[in-house]
């Protein structure tokens, strides 16, 4: 009985993170699919299956496309601009903004993987973010984003940089080691 409870706990560790993975795509992808067919394809007098996923994916490369033109530039610009102006939209559109090319933009903010010595003992992984505070009027401090475990959410703190050292390896290992609780291993 305990050889069969061991193989059980061996099969949900196997099935639990799977399981969970292809069900987030699947609603993710179910979400977007219906919301576009409805949007974009009520005219139909039929379901097309995947034809909102297609669409989206359509859609996003023609916006980047047209945002990397020198002709309508001005225009995106413009309406940028125009959302950055409006109050408390300007707060959720800046903020996202900034957070998604921390990843994946020109402003790649967490490519700095560190070790901050927090209290004697307890060390934590960080990155980064900003190194010159003067903005704030802090002189001898940096800004580290530590991620929180198994979330998208995170604290900043302003740290002296004699307890921070960097460490050598690659950012998105870092971040994926930090998520995870320490659970996954560092690939080198």
């Amino acid at each position: 009985m305990k050889q069969i409870f061991n193989y059980f706990f061996r099969g949900l560790l196997f099935v639990l993170p799977t399981f969970a993975t292809f069900y987030v795509i699947i609603v993710i992808v179910d979400w977007t699919n219906a919301t576009l067919n409805s949007l974009l394809f009520s005219w139909l007098p039929f379901q097309i299956p995947g034809l909102g996923i297609l669409s989206a994916f359509i859609l996003i490369v023609l916006l980047g496309l047209a945002v990397s033109w020198t002709i309508s530039r001005p225009i995106f610009s413009y309406v940028e601009k125009l959302i950055s102006k409006t109050p408390f939209v300007k707060i959720i559109y800046t903020a996202f903004k900034d957070f998604t090319e921390a990843f994946v933009g020109n402003k790649k903010k967490f490519n700095k993987p560190v070790v901050v010595s927090l209290v004697d003992g307890v060390d934590r992984i960080g990155f980064i973010t900003e190194s010159n505070l003067d903005l704030f009027n802090l002189e001898n401090r940096v800004a580290v984003y530590f991620p929180h475990s198994y979330t998208f959410s995170g604290n900043l703190f302003f740290v002296d940089p004699a307890k921070v050292t960097p460490i050598n390896i690659n950012p998105a290992e870092a971040m994926k080691f930090a998520v995870s609780a320490g659970v996954t291993q560092i690939e080198q």
